[in-house]
């Protein structure tokens, strides 16, 4: 389809779109001003209703104690009247004696066996009628007859005198009476006079809110207005049956006020209680007995009394009619604007169209190649703007031609470098490898490679971010480049934190002084955000023609060579061997044999004693785990304990140790008037799902029956490191039960002190190498000494590990650090050795 035709398509499109958004937001505004001025309208009947609703109840109350006082004055006329004796008079006397006083009936009550009946009654309903289901009711009667005040709470204490509140006869349902009671002692029965129906209702039908509700129902689109009792509303009827009637009392009728002549009894009851609920007003649309009607149930709060709902029906048909009625009038006008669009679209696409074709066929020339063809379209508008830009398109497009063979190079440097570090990139090597053994191969030269990796960089992006991972790469990057001569090395990056360097003609010991030289470099202090990182690098060499011809093997055999350097601890180099293979081979036979002994119970917890040197007794026990392998024989948990975090197998290690521990410590305990303490180990691992972990040793320990309070939680520094809010939560959790948390290894991580005052810490452990270090003279005692000084100042407890020497045992006691665990006092034991420790020590 042409422009031409186009253009008066979109513009009629176009505008037909902003009229049907115009007569929309006409529309919902319409219906938004109707239904708010609905809203206002109920609001004014609402609370002209509830205020005629409270003043009723109020004036009823008032009434109701008017007319208790005139029941309790016709009851001492009565009293005057009559023979004390109930025997002595007759029902007619009654009827006569209760029109002479003005009341509607007066029956007598007194006390038959276990029940009070009526034994004489102007109603012949009243007559044997007994009052012991009557509940408060006969509460009452039995405090008249005991001759003290009556104290049931509802309706009004007079001496000698109750009158309970209005409310419909059990003795004949078809009437509403107002009682009252009167006994002095000087009868033998209780004087009942009572108002009946009329004189008891006359007040609430002249001033409650039956006629405001008439009035409103009468306004338009007003079609019902109800007071519904919400506390019984749409519930079974509570239906009281006494003296073989059955009704229902005023105060749980479900409608106090009003008709209710559309019902929808499920769905009014539902908004009923939600209004009540919510304290808001509540409203539905639905049809009913054939018209569209709008719902809305306000509830009532403002007196101490029960609150109710008001609800009102509104037509609202009445406000659809309208609505339809402006929607008509907005697509009359729209049809005719589209029509004064359409024609005027149509004269200016033509003066558009024209010099566009012309245009379009210049342009056609520049697709073609022609770029030096100039277009002269003489107009001020934004084609004459169109006819320029074309025109230094055309120039644009021959300098494009040049600059693509300019950009040529810059997409080669970036196939063959690292875009974070600069360095070159695994594809360069995968090309370049080749190329240098063939040439090394041609002339004789020796070339190595060095695979080098970061130690525990895992634990920086786990901490600190990516990015802030990618900072530190950067730097990596930058020191290896400055440990090594440009001429003679290819340095690349092969992804993460790992690099390869190709050394040409080096010989081995210039090589091994090159590695040396980097993973001494790699190892100084990062600074990253204020904090101080350490890192090292683990680097395995391996040489050319020496122990490959084959380029792949090549880097294969480095990388062996590299992850041995990482088992034996990492920050060092090491030359490729035959013997590494063997050592992978040992170390999958390892992680075989380490899933079995988890899986059959083979594995062990040892405790090691943590002694109070000042008074020479056990506190507590650290929980560590031993695996004395059939093949391997006793294997060190330096070397087990990485290789269960790199498999996955971890928690389950960690689980077992909680709950022997935990269930060992408890028994113990159970046995002995001095209870220890038990401390486990936690990894990062069980830091991942905090929420988990909490609910897990929550578990553990409530099975075990240890008390929270002799139970401690050992983590390191870099645990603490990521400071997260889980994290944080998770350990506050865990010390708010009582458990104890201390930092293991302390002043070995990341020197930042920040977490020891903002996270919830109780003991620092002193890392054991710290302890060995001290020499008989206290020299080398210095980050001792500052650690005691700093838990001090923070009012942290300070424990020290690995204390083996006497020396250095007296110099912690000279620095007032009295908890200490080591081979001077014990070396780990088994659970039957620690028992009889622990006996020899309570001796």
């Amino acid at each position: 389809m042409s422009i031409k035709k186009k253009m008066p398509l979109i513009f009629c499109l176009l505008v037909f779109l902003i009229l049907v958004t115009n007569n929309t937001i006409h529309y919902i505004r319409s219906k938004n001003q109707l239904l708010a001025t609905n809203e206002i309208e109920i609001e004014l009947i609402t609370h002209e209703v509830s205020f005629q609703v409270e003043n009723i109840r109020d004036g009823s109350l008032y009434v109701e104690d008017i007319l208790g006082r005139d029941l309790r004055t016709a009851s001492l006329a009565i009293k005057h009247a009559l023979p004390p004796n109930y025997q002595d008079i007759t029902n007619e006397q009654l009827k006569k004696l209760a029109q002479e006083v003005r009341v509607s009936h007066i029956t007598l009550l007194a006390k038959k066996e276990d029940d009070i009946i009526g034994v004489r009654s102007s109603d012949p309903e009243e007559i044997n009628m007994s009052t012991k289901g009557w509940g408060y009711w006969y509460e009452a009667f039995q405090q008249l007859l005991s001759l003290t005040p009556v104290s049931v709470g509802k309706g009004l204490t007079l001496p000698n005198f109750w009158s309970g509140p209005i409310e419909i006869a059990s003795s004949n349902p078809d009437h509403t009476d107002k009682w009252g009671y009167y006994f002095d002692g000087t009868t033998n029965y209780i004087i009942n006079p009572y108002f009946r129906d009329n004189e008891v209702l006359e007040y609430e039908r002249r001033f409650g809110p039956g006629e405001v509700i008439k009035g409103f129902t009468k306004e338009r689109g007003v079609m019902e207005i109800t007071v519904f009792n919400p506390k019984n509303f749409g519930k079974k009827n509570e239906v009281v049956h006494l003296n073989g009637n059955s009704y229902i009392r005023i105060s749980a009728q479900p409608i106090w006020y009003g008709s209710y002549k559309y019902p929808n009894v499920q769905a009014d009851a539902k908004f009923i209680k939600k209004a009540i609920k919510t304290k808001q007003v509540q409203s539905y649309k639905d049809n009913l007995n054939g018209k569209s009607l709008m719902k809305t149930f306000v509830p009532v709060f403002s007196t101490p009394a029960e609150p109710f709902v008001i609800g009102l029906v509104y037509n609202y048909g009445l406000i659809e009619k309208e609505l339809k009625h402006e929607l008509f009038v907005y697509i009359l006008l729209s049809f005719f604007i589209m029509i004064i669009v359409f024609i005027i679209s149509l004269i200016f696409s033509r003066s558009i169209t024209q010099p566009i074709g012309y245009i379009v066929e210049q342009v056609n020339e520049i697709a073609q190649g022609n770029f030096k063809n100039t277009l002269h379209l003489k107009r001020k508008d934004e084609l004459g703007l169109l006819t320029e830009n074309v025109n230094a398109l055309a120039h644009d497009l021959q300098n494009y031609v040049n600059d693509l063979y300019k950009s040529k190079e810059l997409i080669e440097y970036q196939a063959y470098h690292d875009p974070l570090t600069g360095l070159l990139n695994r594809r360069y090597l995968q090309e370049k490898l080749k190329l240098c053994i063939d040439r090394a191969n041609d002339v004789g030269e020796t070339m190595s490679v060095l695979f080098i990796d970061m130690d525990r960089f895992k634990q920086v992006n786990d901490s600190f971010g990516h990015n802030k991972g990618d900072e530190i790469l950067k730097i990596v990057a930058e020191r290896i480049s400055a440990c090594l001569p440009s001429d003679k090395t290819i340095i690349t990056r092969q992804g993460g934190d790992e690099f390869i360097i190709l050394l040409m003609n080096f010989d081995i010991n210039a090589t091994k002084a090159a590695a040396e030289k980097i993973v001494n470099t790699l190892k100084k202090t990062y600074l990253l955000d204020g904090n101080e990182i350490f890192l090292s690098a683990s680097c395995g060499i391996s040489f050319f023609p020496e122990h490959t011809k084959n380029m792949d093997t090549l880097v294969v055999f480095a990388d062996i060579a590299m992850y041995s350097a990482k088992k034996l601890g990492g920050n060092k180099f090491i030359v490729y061997s035959e013997k590494l293979i063997q050592s992978n081979i040992e170390r999958s036979k390892l992680e075989a044999r380490l899933r079995k002994a988890i899986e059959i119970g083979k594995v062990e917890v040892y405790y090691q004693p943590k002694m109070n040197v000042d008074s020479g007794t056990i506190f507590g026990a650290e929980a560590l785990l031993r695996w004395n392998d059939e093949e391997f024989g006793f294997v060190s948990p330096e070397l087990f304990i990485p290789i269960a975090e790199d498999i996955g197998l971890i928690h389950p290690l960690w689980e077992f140790v909680m709950k022997e521990a935990c269930h060992q410590v408890s028994k113990w305990n159970r046995n002995s008037s001095t209870p220890i303490s038990v401390s486990v180990n936690f990894s990062a691992s069980q830091f991942q799902e905090p929420c988990s972990m909490v609910k897990q040793v929550h578990e553990i320990l409530r099975e075990s029956q240890l008390d929270p309070k002799n139970f401690e939680v050992e983590i390191t520094e870099s645990i603490l490191l990521n400071n997260s809010t889980e994290i944080i939560q998770s350990l506050k959790s865990l010390r708010n039960t009582g458990i104890a948390i201390s930092i293991d290894d302390f002043g070995t991580g990341y020197s930042s002190l920040s977490y020891l005052k903002n996270l919830p810490i109780d003991t620092l452990k002193i890392d054991k190498s710290f302890i060995q270090d001290i020499h008989e003279d206290y020299a080398n005692s210095e980050i001792p000494e500052a650690i005691i000084n700093l838990a001090r100042s923070l009012h942290l407890n300070v424990i020290a590990e690995g204390v083996e020497k006497e020396h250095q045992r007296d110099f912690l006691l000279s620095k007032d650090c009295i908890q200490m665990q080591g081979y001077l006092f014990s070396k780990p034991l088994n659970r039957e050795e620690f028992k009889q420790f622990l006996l020899s020590e309570f001796k």
